[in-house]
């Protein structure tokens, strides 16, 4: 699964960098076509709903997608073959 945050509905509101417990998003630093600083992806592989989601059939967290009054973030599925970063934290 891949996170996307849709630029044509998002309205830089920043709700979902306060409530993702991965801090996954980070605050936009450039205006988009519609004049609007759209929050930006972090390393969006640390988020466990897009990467168990999947192999547990369910949705694992979504808080990003729940408090998103625009709903402008949802998940898409990707190409099994692609290639995947991995990141190790301690």
């Amino acid at each position: 699964m891949k996170l996307i945050i849709d630029e044509r509905r998002c309205k830089g509101c920043n709700l979902c960098t306060t409530v993702c417990p991965y801090n996954i998003f980070q605050e936009g630093r450039k205006l988009n076509e519609r004049g609007i600083i759209v929050p930006i992806l972090d390393r969006p592989e640390r988020c466990t709903n897009c990467r168990l989601r999947k192999l547990y059939g369910r949705q694992l967290c979504g808080a990003c997608q729940m408090i998103c009054p625009d709903q402008a973030i949802y998940w898409v599925e990707e190409d099994p073959y692609s290639e995947e970063s991995v990141v190790i934290e301690f």
